[in-house]
């Protein structure tokens, strides 16, 4: 079964400015074109292969249906894994739960 939420992990200073802005994009957002995202069970192996040792990191749970922009399900071809893509920027009504790692 599907869930309805979607995580991205961000830090927590980018989110505070978002929350300022009313919209979130990642520093990366311009070169790739999205904002990557995670299903809860794909976070732990992002957390390992972008994250670590980084400190002031934050998980964003995000509800899929309070998306404003189109959401995408696209294969990793590294990992032969379908990953959610938000493609613009993140509405910040759509986060239900921040939790700091």
């Amino acid at each position: 079964m599907e869930s309805e939420y979607i995580y991205h992990v961000t830090t927590q200073v980018e989110w505070d400015n978002a929350k300022n802005q009313g919209a979130y994009k990642p520093a990366n957002f311009d070169a790739d074109g999205f904002i990557h995202c995670s299903t809860e069970q794909q976070v732990p192996g992002v957390l390992d292969r972008f994250y670590q040792g980084q400190t002031g990191l934050v998980k964003l749970k995000i509800e899929k249906a309070k998306l404003s922009r189109p959401l995408l399900f696209e294969l990793a071809t590294d990992l032969d894994e379908l990953f959610p893509h938000i493609y613009g920027a993140l509405n910040v009504d759509s986060v239900v739960e921040v939790t700091v790692l």
